[in-house]
């Protein structure tokens, strides 16, 4: 037992084995919810009963990997874009998920209260899987699977799915 609290490096994995690790649990849920590697390229919506779509963009395909991009059909009022959101990329061979790039709703930031800035890269992508990975859980908790997405084709494809973001209560302070 003394041997196992004098070398807690042995025990406990480092920053980047953590953020590795992420990476991992995020390939497997994002597979296990939506089995991307198996959809074409083009556009999906995952549609439940609770007004929360979810969109999902394979946006391209290669040997080993798949670029993906994750959103609710929500647009930020202030900035015009789709909150949240993940720019996604799928490494098949070393089955990992990498957030390339989030964006979160001005109005949720605002509600939760805003992050101080992040001190280096490692610290932004470990704060983006650890957000894509909470994110991928409560989807597929909420039910969002393989078998409520559905191929988005020409005219159903374009911004008329796109709804403006539900207004978010401010964080009480004091």
């Amino acid at each position: 037992m003394s041997s196992v609290l004098e070398k807690p490096h042995d025990v406990l994995p480092g920053r980047f084995a953590w953020l590795m690790g992420l990476y991992a649990e995020n390939y497997h849920r994002l597979n296990r919810m939506f089995a991307p590697g198996s959809l074409a390229v083009g556009s999906y919506l995952s549609s439940l009963d609770d007004g929360l779509d979810v969109r999902l963009d394979v946006l391209e395909r290669h040997r080993y990997t798949l670029d993906l991009h994750l959103t609710y059909c929500f647009v930020d009022g202030e900035t015009g874009e789709l909150a949240p959101s993940a720019q996604l990329r799928m490494y098949h061979d070393a089955h990992m998920a990498e957030v390339m790039h989030c964006h979160a709703d001005r109005r949720l930031s605002r509600a939760i209260g805003p992050l101080r800035p992040a001190r280096s890269i490692f610290q932004q992508r470990l704060r983006m899987s650890s957000f894509l990975n909470r994110w991928v859980e409560y989807l597929a908790e909420q039910g969002h699977s393989i078998g409520t997405l559905e191929p988005l084709t020409g005219a159903s494809a374009n911004a008329s799915l796109l709804v403006p973001a539900p207004e978010i209560p401010r964080r009480a302070t004091g």
